[in-house]
C-alpha cells in the first residue's frame, strides 16, 4: 500500500486542482458580473494573480537563496509555456476568437518581456535592479 501513495496522491491533485480551477473560473465569473466588470479585467487581474501565487512564492524563495536562474527560468519559462502551451491547448479543444480589444494584452505583453531584455542586458548587465523591478510593479497597477 505505502507503495501506491505517490500514486494516489498525484490522482487526488490533479482531481483538487481541475476542481479549484472550476471553481476559480466560476467564482470570478460570477464576481465580475455582480460588480459589473468585464471577464477580461477579472481574467487579467484576480485570475492572473490567483494562479500566479505559487510562482511568485517559488521565485522569490529561490532569489532569496540566490538562486537566481531558478527565479528567472521560472517566470520566463511559464510565459513561454502559458503562450505556447496553455493557449495552444485551450484553441484545439475550442477556437478562441480574437478581439480587437486584446490589442492592448498582447501589447503588454511584448512590452513586459522588451523590458525585461532591455534590464537584462543594460545597465549593470545581467542584473535586474531593484527599481527595474519597482518599474515593472508599477507597470502592473497601472
Amino acid at each position: 500500500m505505502v507503495g501506491m501513495l505517490p500514486y494516489l496522491l498525484l490522482i487526488a491533485g490533479f482531481i483538487l486542482l481541475i476542481k479549484g480551477a472550476d471553481f476559480l473560473v466560476n467564482g470570478s465569473s460570477s464576481m465580475a458580473r455582480r460588480f459589473r466588470v468585464s471577464d477580461l479585467v477579472i481574467g487579467l487581474t484576480i485570475v492572473a494573480v490567483g494562479t500566479s501565487l505559487p510562482e511568485l512564492a517559488t521565485s522569490a524563495l529561490a532569489a532569496y537563496r540566490r538562486n537566481v536562474e531558478i527565479a528567472v527560468g521560472n517566470v520566463v519559462g511559464s510565459n513561454i509555456f502559458n503562450v505556447l502551451f496553455v493557449l495552444a491547448a485551450s484553441a484545439i479543444i475550442k477556437p478562441l476568437p480574437f478581439k480587437e480589444t486584446n490589442n492592448i494584452d498582447i501589447g503588454m505583453v511584448i512590452l513586459a518581456e522588451l523590458l525585461l531584455f532591455a534590464f537584462m542586458f543594460t545597465g549593470r548587465k545581467r542584473l535586474l535592479d531593484r527599481w527595474e523591478g519597482i518599474v515593472f510593479l508599477s507597470l502592473y497597477a497601472a
